[in-house]
């Protein structure tokens, strides 16, 4: 084979190879430990009895002793400011996200007033320390390196992370307030309304129709998979997703071009922050988008960030269900 021939049949094989990659769905992982979560979890809560103080709680970074029950509380991520809201607590500070830094809707008067202590991403400790906390609530994705020094302010209690494991988080969560069995009749409530969700969907449309959950970020489009927020939802209550947001994983990214792969019976959409950062007004005002089968039927429908992918609690969940029957048609 001559030099030229070679070097042609090489471009070849790279354009080809890049081919392939445009059409294929990167996967979004979720970092460290992110598939041991629920096996990191295990084991995590309290041996104390109702009411049993002092109690010593078992969590992500270690364990940590409380010596009466929680009255000021500190939650440093959505997941466990839906989860305190769940158990009747309004919490004195908080961390808002980037791209939503006010109280959610859903969550409403439940909430309180929390004074603001900074986001998730850029914690203030001295906000912390002079809110006086006798526990704070967050993860260890989100805040490990600043573990020591709020463990120093407050009792602290870390989840591994925020997410698919949302269920064991307001467990661990509910076990450090002493309200272990409250968050257990929830998630039992939560179950059962998943299955009658479901059941309720199928009934009205005569199948269970495929949904993707499409998120638009800065600098990404995400289809959110099984193990995320979102995802867990459509599994609990038996509703599947197209096979490009079926990884075992947090989202499978896709660009622009690829928007195709989103297309199933039902679109839900929505956007991370500022919309203006991100790709949502190209790719609804595209030709690809108009052509997916979800839209041209009606049936691609905006949804609440706030809630079904940054409410990551129990409150967050039950209103998905809610909003999911209302957008299906059911």
């Amino acid at each position: 084979m001559s030099k030229r021939a070679a070097l042609l049949a090489a471009v070849a094989l790279v354009l080809a190879a890049c081919g392939q990659s445009t059409d294929k769905p990167t996967v979004a992982q979720g970092g460290e430990d992110f598939g041991k979560a629920y096996e990191l979890s295990n084991g995590f809560g309290t041996q104390a009895k109702p009411g049993e103080f002092p109690r010593t709680i078992k969590h992500a970074m270690g364990e940590t002793k409380l010596e009466k029950k929680p009255e000021r509380v500190i939650v440093l991520d959505t997941g466990e400011l839906d989860n305190v809201a769940a158990l009747g607590i309004k919490p004195v500070g908080i961390a808002f996200t980037d791209g939503s830094p006010t109280m959610p809707s859903y969550i409403g008067d439940k909430g309180g007033q929390p004074e603001n202590v900074g986001t998730i991403n850029n914690l203030n400790l001295e906000a912390i320390t002079k809110l006086n906390p006798d526990l704070i609530l967050g993860s260890k994705l989100r805040a490990e390196s600043l573990y020591p020094k709020l463990s120093a302010i407050a009792p602290t209690v870390f989840s591994v992370r925020p997410g698919y494991v949302w269920k064991e988080n307001f467990l661990l969560n509910a076990a450090a307030l002493d309200r272990q069995a409250d968050a257990a009749k929830m998630l039992e409530d939560y179950t059962n309304k998943a299955t009658a969700t479901g059941a309720a969907i199928e009934k009205k449309l005569g199948v269970r129709p495929t949904v993707t959950a499409l998120r638009f970020m800065p600098g990404k489009i995400r289809l959110y998979a099984k193990k995320s927020f979102i995802g867990t939802i459509l599994i609990d209550a038996k509703i599947p997703q197209p096979t490009p947001s079926q990884v075992d994983d947090l989202a499978a990214e896709v660009s622009a071009e690829q928007i195709g792969k989103a297309d199933g019976d039902f679109i839900i959409y929505s956007t991370y922050g500022d919309p203006a950062k991100t790709e949502q007004a190209s790719v609804l005002g595209g030709p690809l988008w108009s052509g997916l089968n979800a839209v041209k039927a009606g049936k691609a429908k905006p949804v609440l960030d706030e809630t079904y992918f940054l409410g990551l609690g129990v409150l967050a969940a039950n209103v998905v269900l809610d909003d999911l029957q209302k957008q299906l048609g059911a």
